[in-house]
């Protein structure tokens, strides 16, 4: 594993654990060369999906770039990080065993909605605000009031 710090080729684990919903291995490394220590994520991938965005072009499914948008969504909520871990898992765990080599983005979109939805209606409509690309107030009025009734009838 290349270290993050000198770019070394050779690193050593010096501690390896899964992490707590056993979904990876957590590896704590130091370079050979520098003597940094760092952590990596040991993670199983069932097969390579390509994601199809809304203008046709496709791109690599990318793990970082969902759990990145969700963290951007849940700032300065109290969601804990592994709860938004184990959506990513799941959604990457159903698109993976989908069997399809293509998805679309906006069927990860609403796997992350709907995922969202249950965790805390703040992030979910942050998400929603972006993904369905609101562009007056009345839109995000209109969207609250129907998570706010949808909650109300739970």
């Amino acid at each position: 594993m290349r270290c993050p710090f000198c770019a070394h080729d050779d690193s050593q684990v010096k501690d390896s654990r899964p992490t707590e919903d056993n979904a990876a291995i957590r590896r704590r490394r130091q370079c050979g060369q520098c003597g940094a220590r760092f952590t990596t994520f040991e993670r199983v991938q069932l097969r390579e999906v390509t994601v199809v965005k809304s203008d046709g072009k496709r791109e690599a499914f990318d793990r970082s770039k969902l759990e990145r948008s969700l963290t951007l969504a849940r700032r300065k909520r109290a969601v804990a990080p592994e709860r938004i871990d184990q959506l990513v898992s799941g959604i990457q765990r159903q698109v993976e065993t989908a069997g399809e080599a293509e998805v679309a983005s906006h069927h990860i979109g609403e796997l992350v909605m709907e995922g969202l939805r249950h965790i805390d209606p703040v992030a979910y409509i942050r998400f929603a605000s972006v993904y369905r690309d609101f562009s007056e107030a009345r839109d995000f009025e209109e969207f609250a009031s129907s998570v706010q009734d949808a909650a109300k009838g739970e």
